[in-house]
């Protein structure tokens, strides 16, 4: 009963792409199309997945949406269009476009060092000697400071938590930082502050190394603004996009449209439900157990529909429904190669995202210019600004061995283009 209440109470706000039901598929040949349906069933079938959350918009309209499979397998409850997923590093372009609203406003600089508005980051050192047995270090001091567009992107020297290196997942354990799925109470502002003390894995501006650099942004939001980052998100940016799903801390009237995550077993390979403790350190109750923390780089949950209204911003250069939150040419910086000459594979980062290059077009057939990302739990998304598209596929599982199936969502929908 609730799961109707909810879909006529969406259905009648037809003003919002994340509101709309009805498919708009004219620019898309219907039979290609239905090579997704094949696809995504097929890893269903072959007990690679549980379920899944389809979308691509085209003109600011939904050409394709579907929901697949099971939500929770064991409960034969079956996946919707509404369900609600923990979208992880998804947050992190949420985390940019707030700082980039806030540099629009002159609070700061990209170029400023971050230690200008959160003094633990003055002075950094560099990891130099690193002893395993008790994770203790030496350290050497860094070439130069670390940049608010060092962390915009992850050239800061930064490493990450749980994930990253053995030795930089040593260091942070040792000091308690997380990476944003936190099991125990916590502030944004204490970790940022206890994590500017330690060493960096690399100097300011040398490479491109993923880190917790988003959520140091994070913190710079709350301190430029004066606004904790879960307010500043759902005024400055949730609210202007009707996105209405998404939370840090989600209410428990929603908690039942929460996806089940799933996890890989170790011999067959099969999915298996989530349980605390599956990544050690770390809990996947994360939007429901009251911890506090708001990580900047992975704190979020939301639908696929939220999500795609979020990507109607870039395509749109910056506006929404009429709502300019953004400049067009601060959307033209973010979506710039922002690492020079800095390896990322074929492709380039901006601000935000990764950005497809001539070179990265002729791999799936992403027009150049493209963003796109996604999160640990495997969500992923990409824009074209070019085509006026968006790609959208939601999961809930890690470790997932069949990824290559982002891969060839993306070749399935560009091949059914008109």
């Amino acid at each position: 009963m609730k799961r109707i209440i909810l879909f006529l109470s969406i259905t009648t706000m037809c003003l919002s792409l994340h509101a709309q039901q009805t498919v708009h598929s004219g620019a898309f040949h219907p039979e290609r199309l239905a090579r997704i349906d094949r696809v995504v069933q097929s890893y269903i079938d072959s007990n690679w997945i549980v379920g899944a959350v389809c979308l691509v918009t085209k003109d600011g309209k939904p050409a394709y949406f579907k929901a697949f499979g099971m939500d929770d397998k064991e409960k034969a409850r079956p996946m919707h269009k509404d369900a609600i997923f923990r979208i992880a590093s998804q947050t992190k372009a949420i985390t940019s476009t707030a700082v980039m609203m806030l540099w629009e406003e002159g609070k700061f600089l990209l170029d400023d060092p971050v230690s200008k508005y959160i003094p633990s980051f003055a002075r950094p050192k560099v990891l130099d000697k690193f002893n395993e047995k008790d994770s203790s270090y030496t350290s050497l001091p860094a070439k130069r400071e670390i940049t608010i567009r060092d962390l915009l992107t992850h050239t800061s020297g930064l490493g990450y938590a749980q994930i990253g290196s053995a030795k930089m997942q040593a260091i942070y354990a040792k000091a308690g930082i997380q990476a944003g799925f936190s099991d125990h109470k916590q502030l944004l502002a204490d970790a940022v502050n206890k994590l500017g003390t330690l060493p960096l894995e690399y100097n300011p501006g040398e490479r491109f190394n993923y880190s917790l650099s988003i959520d140091v942004l994070g913190r710079l939001v709350e301190v430029a603004s004066g606004m904790s980052l879960d307010r500043f998100f759902a005024e400055r940016i949730f609210a202007p996009l009707g996105m209405n799903d998404t939370y840090f801390h989600l209410p428990e009237t929603k908690r039942s449209r929460l996806v089940t995550a799933y996890t890989e077993d170790v011999k067959n390979r099969k999915p298996i439900k989530w349980v605390d403790g599956t990544f050690p350190g770390s809990s996947i109750n994360y939007p429901v157990n009251n911890n506090g923390y708001l990580a900047g780089g992975a704190g979020l949950v939301s639908t696929i529909t939220d999500y795609a209204a979020f990507l109607q911003l870039f395509i749109n250069k910056g506006n929404y429904q009429g709502k300019q939150l953004l400049a067009r040419h601060t959307v033209d910086v973010m979506t710039r190669n922002q690492i020079g000459d800095i390896s990322l594979g074929d492709d380039k980062f901006g601000i935000g995202f990764q950005l497809t290059t001539a070179k990265g077009s002729g791999k799936l057939g992403l027009s150049e210019g493209s963003i796109s990302w996604g999160g640990f739990f495997a969500t992923s998304y990409w824009a074209d600004p070019k085509e006026k598209l968006s790609g959208l596929l939601f999961l809930q599982q890690w470790p997932f061995k069949h990824s290559e199936l982002s891969d060839k969502y993306k070749v399935l929908v560009y091949q059914a283009l008109k």
